[in-house]
């Protein structure tokens, strides 16, 4: 499985899973310019940001760990775009999807609120 093909499965992943645990999807791939975010959801009232990080070993770290201050602003940044083009008023939250999968296991991890705005 090519890296490209690894993401594909992991953000189908993340979305089935999400779906199973009531989240409501508005986007996939949300893109500003050069930047994106992979789920938009709502869920408990919320706008839900979501960022999918697929690896087959943590070997190296866990997947959410690629999740940088730098990559977390980019996904505020998107996140602000599209509250205000939707004309949405709702809290938003930003949660990140770790998912390691290989031939041997897949694991699936979802930290909510793994970051804020300030």
């Amino acid at each position: 499985m090519t890296t490209y093909e690894l993401g594909v499965f992991g953000e189908e992943l993340a979305r089935n899973f999400l779906a199973e645990k009531g989240y409501k999807h508005l986007e996939f791939n949300y893109r500003l310019g050069h930047l994106e975010a992979d789920i938009i959801s709502l869920f408990e009232n919320q706008v839900v940001v979501t960022e999918v990080k697929t690896r087959q070993t943590a070997e190296i770290g866990e997947p959410w760990r690629a999740v940088t201050r730098a990559k977390q602003k980019q996904i505020i940044k998107v996140a602000n775009m599209f509250v205000k083009e939707r004309q949405i008023s709702l809290h938003t939250r930003f949660d990140i999807i770790s998912i390691v999968h290989n031939q041997f296991r897949t694991e699936i991890e979802h930290i909510e609120d793994a970051f804020t705005t300030v």
